[in-house]
């Protein structure tokens, strides 16, 4: 007799990300340096049962220490083969205080020009620019 094997369904494995590009009232954005990846913008994972925005809000206090309020979606950076979709989001800082943690070793807001120059990881920059042109928003871009 044959044995029938059953199809068993496996929901695909995605990550979701959520960040920040935080600009103060002197028209400066806030970095954080990360020991894998040099200067960027504060962000992480989406935890589950949280949505992006408070997942953008809550990464970017635990990596800087700033609370900030979420002012508008900028679009979605998909990194298609390794099934992460990164959501970035415009904010403004709201208060709390500069400080680093396991994924952050210095924290600071620097001038748009000279952030740019810092931001070197993969297509980081790339994504800064993006959410600084409120022409291309809402944006799509797959890599």
């Amino acid at each position: 007799m044959e044995q029938s094997t059953q199809n068993v369904y496996t929901p695909p494995k995605h990550i979701v990300s959520a960040a920040t590009i935080v600009i103060n009232d002197q028209n400066e954005i806030l970095l954080i340096k990360s020991p894998r990846n040099g200067w960027e913008m504060p962000g992480g994972q989406v935890e589950e049962g949280e949505s992006l925005k408070d997942g953008a809000i809550r990464e970017t206090k635990e990596e800087s220490g700033i609370d900030v309020e979420i002012l508008k979606f900028c679009g979605i950076f998909q990194n298609v083969s390794q099934s992460i979709c990164n959501t970035l989001f415009l904010a403004k800082p709201v208060g709390g205080e500069f400080a680093t943690s396991s994924e952050s070793v210095e924290v600071g807001y620097f001038s748009i020009e000279e952030a740019l120059d810092m931001v070197t990881f993969n297509n980081f920059r790339e994504r800064i620019e993006y959410c600084l042109n409120e022409k291309t928003h809402p944006f799509y871009i797959e890599f």
